[in-house]
């Protein structure tokens, strides 16, 4: 039966799963947040002597064919690996009877910034080295960024809504919000969706220095990721990938499946500004933020936590800053606020799954992750970063806040579940 307007249904998150320079478990993944690990160091893809910047947050001990069968390896880019690999781990935690559900009512809306750039890399070279005609026939089909979603459905025999979203570093959280929206209106009853990134190739490392926009503390890449710290330089390029699966609450409950949170809210907007500089008041994300508590009906007064953009940049951590306070007003004191990006880098089309990831986990455990490498205060960022310790505190609430190029803002509320 589809949903409608005036009834709108409950959705909850009932499985996760994360491939990311912390860890390729959910359980690793927030045991090495709470530590506040720092997931950067030396880049070992490739030479990086004639680049400003030398670091980043590579994913460790990762092996697709630990996941995947060689043939699938070698047909896909390292992004869609990451997103079927994420994405197989979250349907296995959710313990979702795939063969008992009509596919139907099942579907994917996962996304990817930027897509298989190692591919594009690798094909050029070979169109230099010999022509047109040593260009791969799977080269298109590993480049786009609308594969990944593809190969969950193919993989899983999901057959309901199936698309990508392609938004920057808001992508992730488009993908969530538009599953929610698919799930609570009644157009599938579960959907598979999150973000995945693999930008640390010689042309991406390249592009993102031409912009000046990354850390060049190659003398201390584990603390070059500094989100408010007076001394912060630039993002540190991360990878890896982020998966939920969202399911109505009668559905969940019907088969007894563990709930970790439950999906309150999305705000989306749009800064209409600058194709990368945020504007100075933040105002496209104050709407963002603004738009997701309304949406969940609740009053800004009880939000606990926000896992902010907070990139590490310098107009990007100030804009935010100024954003948050105008939404929360008095109430921004009691709010602990933290940017995860310090310990996983910038995760670009990828990090608002793995950041919801947080917050979902902030909720369902209370506890909040720190803000690490915070040692020289900023006076323009001055809230409750958490600095550089986790800390325990109820969680009623949590936002996670991303904001892309181009001037995307999106913004998830989750919510405490607790069972009637």
């Amino acid at each position: 039966m589809t949903g409608t307007m005036n009834h709108k249904r409950r959705v909850v998150v009932t499985g996760m799963g994360a491939v990311t320079p912390l860890g390729l478990t959910i359980d690793d993944f927030w045991s090495n947040l709470l530590k506040g690990m720092s997931g950067a160091g030396p880049i070992t893809y490739f030479d990086t002597s004639k680049y400003d910047t030398r670091f980043a947050c590579e994913i460790k001990g990762f092996k697709a064919t630990d996941f995947l069968d060689r043939k699938s390896v070698q047909r896909m880019d390292p992004f869609a690996q990451y997103a079927v690999i994420s994405s197989d781990l979250a349907i296995a935690d959710s313990g979702l009877p795939l063969d008992e559900i009509d596919p139907d009512r099942i579907g994917v809306v996962y996304g990817s910034g930027i897509g298989g750039m190692a591919t594009y890399d690798v094909q050029f070279q070979n169109y230099i080295r010999g022509g047109p005609r040593h260009i791969s026939p799977f080269f298109i089909p590993m480049l786009i960024p609308d594969i990944a979603c593809g190969y969950i459905s193919i993989k899983h025999k999901l057959k309901g809504p199936n698309y990508a979203t392609v938004s920057a570093c808001a992508t992730a959280s488009h993908a969530i919000g538009d599953a929610y929206r698919i799930v609570q209106y009644g157009d599938a009853d579960a959907m598979i969706c999150g973000g995945s990134e693999a930008p640390i190739t010689p042309m991406g490392l390249g592009g993102f220095n031409s912009m000046k926009a990354l850390s060049t503390r190659n003398d201390d890449p584990e603390k070059a990721s500094r989100p408010f710290d007076a001394k912060r330089d630039g993002f540190v390029m991360g990878e890896g990938a982020g998966s939920l699966v969202l399911e109505e609450l009668e559905h969940a409950l019907k088969r007894k499946a563990k709930i970790y949170c439950e999906l309150a809210g999305i705000g989306f907007t749009a800064d209409a500004f600058h194709i990368t500089a945020p504007p100075e008041d933040g105002e496209g994300a104050v709407r963002s933020m603004q738009r997701a508590i309304r949406d969940a009906g609740i009053t800004p007064d009880q939000v606990d936590y926000v896992n902010v953009h907070g990139t590490s940049t310098p107009l990007g951590d100030v804009a935010e800053t100024i954003a948050i306070k105008k939404v929360f007003g008095e109430h921004v004191r009691e709010i602990n606020i933290s940017s995860t990006k310090s310990m996983t880098g910038h995760l670009l089309g990828a990090a608002g799954a793995v950041e919801a990831i947080s917050a979902i986990m902030a909720c369902h455990d209370d506890i909040i992750p720190p803000t690490i490498n915070y040692e020289f205060p900023d006076p323009d960022c001055d809230l409750n970063y958490t600095p550089n310790s986790a800390v325990k505190r109820p969680v009623r609430y949590a936002l996670s806040n991303t904001f892309g190029f181009g001037g995307h803002n999106a913004t998830i509320l989750v919510k405490k579940y607790v069972s009637a």
